[in-house]
């Protein structure tokens, strides 16, 4: 039994739709949707009801596409109804979502929590010292703007940066709540927990969109074991402080090699790598 991962599904696009329903059943594992299925409803619904069926659990966390409310959803909800009709859509399929209790895993390895979050950003992951508005300006000097300052609506919040501080409270306190038990955790974010994970060779100036330095420790605070997040399309693991990062994105068709499918890209979050399960030769588990 796996905990898997893949994010920026971008199910909009005929290749990436194409190659989740080509997608393999997988039925003794669980699968984490790291934000970015899509951008409608419809969207998220296709995903979950053709992936639903091939794993054991799914766990979904939004990511700026979701929260977007541009023309073609045609829905005009915006901002926290949105997310939360988005909730709904998930639990009506019995999918995980951060507004729901942290499961306990079920596989192998140490009793671990695993924590699916939504906290997005605030800018911060600017140069110092500047406003959010000043942040945006010096992104625009080199011609980067970011979709979400069109659609991604913070209503009722007076800002985007005024939501993550309120999803920043609201998290905290839940892996306050659950960290009391003494169990290992898993936390799973669209957006990355730190500034120095965010490697944009191409767009640099993109990062203001990618986070906020509130949770920069947030690995250190608790006992993880592993971040998941996605936003970025740069696959990768990284180590901080003796914990596995893990960005997770298939990405736009020309992020991912269309021979090697969806599949080809899953992450495996757990069991984590040193622990010996049925079948396994490998070494025991050890911290």
């Amino acid at each position: 039994m796996r905990l898997l991962a893949l994010s920026d599904l971008h199910v909009g696009y005929a290749h990436n739709r194409d190659a989740i329903a080509a997608m393999p059943a997988s039925p003794d594992d669980w699968l984490i949707l790291g934000g970015d299925v899509g951008e409608t409803f419809a969207h998220l619904e296709w995903t979950l009801d053709t992936l639903g069926p091939r794993f054991a659990r799914l766990l979904w966390v939004p990511g700026n596409h979701e929260l977007w409310c541009e023309p073609r959803d045609g829905s005009g909800v915006a901002g926290v109804e949105r997310y939360a009709r988005m909730v709904g859509v998930c639990r009506e399929r019995g999918v995980l979502t951060p507004e729901d209790p942290f499961p306990l895993w079920p596989g192998a390895g140490p009793p671990t929590r695993i924590c699916p979050l939504f906290v997005g950003y605030d800018y911060s992951f600017g140069p110092d010292g500047l406003s959010a508005a000043e942040v945006v300006k010096w992104a625009a000097e080199e011609g980067i703007r970011c979709t979400d300052e069109f659609w991604l609506k913070p209503d009722p919040y007076p800002s985007r940066e005024a939501w993550c501080g309120a999803r920043v409270t609201y998290s905290e306190a839940r892996l306050d709540d659950a960290a009391r038990a003494g169990e290992r955790l898993v936390l799973i974010n669209h957006w990355p927990l730190r500034r120095d994970l965010v490697r944009l060779y191409r767009i640099p100036r993109f990062i203001p969109w990618c986070g906020t330095r509130k949770t920069e420790d947030w690995h250190l605070r608790w006992p993880v074991d592993v971040v998941v997040s996605g936003h970025l399309h740069m696959r990768s693991t990284d180590w901080r402080g003796g914990v596995r990062f893990e960005e997770t994105a298939l990405g736009y068709p020309a992020h991912w090699r269309h021979d090697k499918g969806a599949e080809g890209y899953l992450r495996t979050i757990l069991p984590r790598p040193g622990l010996r399960i049925a079948g396994d030769a490998g070494p025991e588990w050890h911290r």
